[in-house]
C-alpha cells in the first residue's frame, strides 16, 4: 500500500475515532445532566386579567361558603341570614376578602421563599476543552480531551449567616403583616362606629324635625292671635330648614359610611344590601387598655416595634456575612485529560485554588454593612419613641374624652328633669305647649351633644386600641388568622 492511501487511511480512522470521542463526552455530559435537568422547575403561565378581576370581586359577598367556612375554621360563628354581623365576625370577613393583606401575605411568602436561597449551596462546575493536535507526525488519535471538575467550597460560616439574615427578615415581614391586620381591624372598626354616627344622628334630627314643626306651627298660631312678631316665626322656620339639611346631611354620611364599611371589608357596595350590624360593641369603654402593665407591654410587643427589632438582627448577621467574606472560598479542582496519540495516555490532575486578598479585604461591603446596623438601630428607637407618643397620647384623649362623655350625660339628665318638670307644669295648666316644646328642643340637643360625646370616645376608645395591639382587644388566634393558610389566596382571588 502506497504512502498517499495509508495516509488516507490513518485520516479516516482518525475521524472515526474523533467521532467516537465526541460521542462519547457527549453521553457522559447528558447523564450529569439528566438528573438536575429532571428536577427543573418549569414556567406556567398565570396571566391576570383586570376584566376578570372586577368579575370576580364583584362576585364576593357575605353569604360566600368559603368566607363561612373561613369563620368556622376560627371559632367564630357565621351569623344565619338576618342575624347581625358583629365587630368580631366582620374583621375576619376583612382579613378574609381585603386585598391589603393579600400583598402583606405574598411578601410574606415572598421572604420565606428567600429562605430557600439563603440555604443553597453553590453548585460545582464541570469544564471540557478538547484539542486537536496534528503537530506530531504519523499521529493516529490526535485528540487530547482535558476534562475538570470545579467544586466550590464556602468557609468562616457566610450560609449559617445568610440564613440568620434571611430568618430575621421573614420573621419582620411576619410582624409587618401581623401590623396590617391590626390596620385592616381600625379601619373595620371605624367605618362600623361613622354607620352607627351617621344612623344615631340622622335618627336624632328627626325626632328634632318634627319638634321643630311643632314649634312653627304654635308659633303661627301665636302670630296669628298678635302674640309674637313674624321675626320669630321666621326664626324658628330658618332653624327648621336647618336641622331638614342637617338630617339631610346625615342620609349622605350614612350612605357614605355604608361604602365605607364595604371597602375596609373588601366588598363591594351591593354586597352588604339587606345585611344587619351589632353595635353593642360600641357603647362600652372599658378601663382594660389605661392600665400601666398593658401600656408597658404595648412597648415591647407592637408589631411595627418587634419587626424593627427583627431587621436590627438581620443587620447583625449581614454584618457577620461581609466580615466572614473577608476569608476566600475554596475551589477544589479535579481533573482527567486522556490522549489518543500517546498510546491512551491518561492524566490525573487534583486542582486547589482560591483568591488571594491581596488588593482589598472587603472593606468596603463591611462599612456598608456596619452602616446599615446603626441605620437599622435608629430606627428601631425611632419606631419605639414613635409608639410611646402615640399610646400616651391615646391614653390621654380617652381619658379627656371620657370625662366629657360623663359631663354630657350629667346634663343630659338634668335637660331630662327639666323637661318632665316643663311637662308636668304644661299639665297643670302653668305653662303653654310652646314652653314644653322648646324643653324638647333642648333636650334633641342634649341627646345630640351626649352622641358627639360617645362618638369622641369612641373613636379615643379606637385610636387607643390601635395603638396598644393588646390581645385584650384583638386575640393572637384573630392576628394568625391573616397568616398565609392552605387554601386561603385560592378560595377567593
Amino acid at each position: 500500500m502506497g504512502i498517499r492511501a495509508k495516509t488516507a487511511v490513518r485520516s479516516r480512522l482518525a475521524r472515526q475515532r474523533g467521532r467516537q470521542i465526541a460521542d462519547a463526552v457527549r453521553g457522559a455530559l447528558l447523564l450529569a445532566c439528566a438528573g438536575p435537568l429532571a428536577a427543573c422547575a418549569h414556567f406556567h403561565p398565570r396571566p391576570l386579567s383586570a376584566t376578570a378581576s372586577i368579575v370576580r370581586f364583584e362576585s364576593r359577598s357575605l353569604a360566600a361558603s368559603g368566607l363561612r367556612a373561613f369563620l368556622t375554621a376560627n371559632h367564630v360563628a357565621a351569623p344565619p341570614p338576618g342575624a347581625a354581623w358583629s365587630l368580631q365576625a366582620l374583621t375576619l370577613t376583612a382579613v378574609y376578602y381585603q386585598p391589603g393583606l393579600a400583598e402583606a401575605r405574598e411578601r410574606l411568602l415572598a421572604a420565606q421563599a428567600a429562605r430557600i436561597t439563603a440555604g443553597e449551596r453553590p453548585n460545582p462546575s464541570i469544564s471540557l476543552a478538547p484539542g486537536y493536535d496534528t503537530g506530531v507526525p504519523g499521529a493516529i488519535h490526535p485528540w487530547i480531551v482535558p476534562l475538570t471538575f470545579d467544586w466550590p467550597i464556602e468557609t468562616a460560616g457566610r450560609r449559617g449567616y445568610r440564613l440568620a439574615q434571611a430568618r430575621h427578615l421573614a420573621a419582620a415581614a411576619r410582624w409587618d403583616l401581623a401590623g396590617s391586620v391590626w390596620q385592616v381591624r381600625g379601619r373595620v372598626r371605624a367605618a362600623l362606629l361613622a354607620l352607627f354616627a351617621a344612623r344615631r344622628s340622622e335618627s336624632l334630627l328627626g325626632r328634632e324635625e318634627s319638634t321643630r314643626r311643632k314649634v312653627v306651627l304654635l308659633l303661627g298660631h301665636q302670630l296669628q292671635a298678635g302674640n309674637v312678631s313674624s321675626y320669630e316665626v321666621a326664626q324658628a322656620r330658618i332653624a327648621l330648614d336647618r336641622v331638614i339639611l342637617a338630617r339631610e346631611a346625615a342620609a349622605g354620611r350614612l350612605r357614605q359610611s355604608r361604602i365605607a364599611l364595604a371597602g375596609a371589608l373588601g366588598l363591594p357596595l351591593h354586597a352588604l344590601q339587606g345585611a344587619r350590624f351589632s353595635l353593642a360593641e360600641l357603647r362600652a369603654l372599658p378601663l382594660t387598655l389605661t392600665r400601666p402593665q398593658v401600656r408597658q407591654r404595648a412597648l415591647l410587643e407592637r408589631a411595627d416595634v418587634r419587626a424593627a427589632l427583627e431587621r436590627y438582627a438581620a443587620s447583625q448577621s449581614a454584618l457577620q456575612l461581609q466580615i466572614a467574606r473577608q476569608w476566600p472560598d475554596i475551589h477544589i479542582g479535579p481533573g482527567f485529560a486522556w490522549n489518543a496519540q500517546l498510546a491512551g495516555d491518561r492524566e490525573w490532575k487534583l486542582g486547589l485554588s482560591l483568591p488571594l486578598p491581596l488588593l482589598n479585604h472587603n472593606q468596603g461591603p463591611i462599612a456598608e454593612a456596619k452602616a446599615q446596623r446603626e441605620l437599622a438601630a435608629a430606627h428601631f428607637l425611632t419606631v419605639q419613641t414613635a409608639a410611646l407618643t402615640r399610646i400616651d397620647s391615646a391614653l390621654s384623649a380617652y381619658d379627656s374624652a371620657r370625662a366629657q362623655l360623663k359631663t354630657a350625660d350629667s346634663l343630659l339628665h338634668g335637660l331630662e328633669r327639666q323637661f318632665r318638670s316643663i311637662h308636668a307644669q304644661v299639665a297643670a295648666g302653668e305653662l303653654q305647649p310652646l314652653d314644653l316644646a322648646n324643653a324638647h328642643l333642648a333636650y334633641e340637643a342634649g341627646a345630640q351633644g351626649r352622641l358627639d360625646a360617645l362618638i369622641g370616645a369612641q373613636q379615643a376608645l379606637g385610636r387607643l386600641e390601635d395603638a396598644m395591639e393588646s390581645p385584650l382587644t384583638l386575640s393572637p388566634a384573630a392576628v394568625r388568622a391573616g397568616q398565609p393558610a392552605a387554601g386561603m389566596e385560592a378560595a377567593e382571588p
